[in-house]
């Protein structure tokens, strides 16, 4: 229990965001303006004139994820007395539509998740689900990691018996270099708990969502 109320105290955590204003920021949008340049984006023209300081402010919206949401951690029991759910109780929500930044190439990959537990007494409100995507999604990150660590949130916030995340995602990392791949969609799952062992739950699951 300690360890728990450790780890939501956490989550709970509105960590203060890295600032970028003043000279700092003046400095980063200078940078970005002899890169984009030397790449061969005319600046000179009122289209663009501001192009440095819009893509510095998009990825700062992109990456808002790293500061906590303290509105994750706001639970609520199954009944009035906060029985117990049954084992096999499970709830899902999803799709998820997300847009995250690679943390390789820091390009964006798109997609949606679908979240899943298993409740043991108390429940995590809905909206709290697609919070909780965000929060992660945007980061510089992988969809390979993503997956997990909502997993692993979800079960820290909730106390769950179980906790899973299933991420499909297209990257532009492979549509506009490399192999430049125009059709294929990368799906990772994460399982915790119960549905590490429960063969039966899994296959729940993928049942409710076949027609997502």
């Amino acid at each position: 229990m300690e360890r728990r109320n450790r780890d939501l105290a956490q989550l709970a955590l509105v960590s203060e965001a890295p600032r970028i204003d003043g000279e700092r920021r003046a400095r980063y949008e200078r940078y970005l303006a002899e890169i984009l340049e030397s790449l061969g984006l005319s600046l000179a023209h009122e289209g663009t004139r501001h192009t440095p300081a819009r893509l510095l402010q998009a990825w700062i919206d992109a990456t808002s994820g790293y500061e906590r949401d303290p509105k994750l951690v706001t639970l609520f029991p199954i009944g009035e007395s906060g029985e117990q759910a049954d084992d096999n109780t499970q709830i899902v929500e999803g799709p998820i539509p997300f847009t995250a930044l690679c943390e390789h190439h820091v390009l964006p990959f798109v997609g949606r998740a679908w979240v899943w537990y298993v409740p043991c007494g108390q429940l995590i409100g809905l909206s709290k689900l697609t919070r909780l995507v965000r929060q992660y999604s945007r980061r510089f990150t992988m969809q390979e990691r993503l997956g997990g660590e909502v997993a692993n949130a979800l079960q820290a916030i909730v106390g769950s018996r179980g906790a899973g995340v299933h991420v499909e995602a297209i990257h532009l990392c492979t549509r506009m270099r490399g192999v430049r791949e125009s059709e294929t969609v990368t799906r990772t799952t994460a399982w915790r708990g119960a549905y590490q062992a429960s063969e039966s739950l899994r296959r729940e699951f993928f049942e409710l969502c076949a027609g997502r």
